[in-house]
């Protein structure tokens, strides 16, 4: 059974910089694609970057350019840096991994940390 745990939230001003991380324990963690997502309340959780275990990187339009998943396989760790924070990105934001047999369908979810972006 994987474990992951996120950290790095809080409150940042808009325009400022924030990186998030997410460490993994458990499963090979090579093995799977790693994903971010963030839900803000009242709304849908959404998809923004994901990375595969070889380093292949997508982006939703809402972050692109902005934002940059990466990730360090032999610390078990992704990360976010954000950059040029908006107070619409006020949200929790979760990491998620899928395995490369099943990409799409998340066999783990990190429990989420609060992300807020003041004006």
């Amino acid at each position: 059974q994987a474990q992951l745990v996120e950290s790095g939230g809080g409150l940042v001003q808009a325009g400022g910089s924030l990186r998030l991380s997410c460490a993994a324990s458990g499963p090979t963690f090579a093995r799977y694609v790693m994903g971010w997502y963030r839900q803000a309340p009242g709304k849908q959780r959404e998809l923004l970057a994901r990375i595969s275990p070889g380093g292949s990187t997508n982006y939703e339009d809402v972050v692109k350019g902005r934002f940059t998943i990466s990730r360090d396989n032999s610390k078990s760790t992704i990360y976010l840096q954000m950059n040029m924070l908006k107070p619409e990105d006020t949200a929790v934001y979760y990491c998620a991994a899928d395995h490369v047999s099943n990409p799409g369908t998340t066999n783990y979810w990190g429990q989420g940390t609060q992300v807020t972006v003041s004006s």
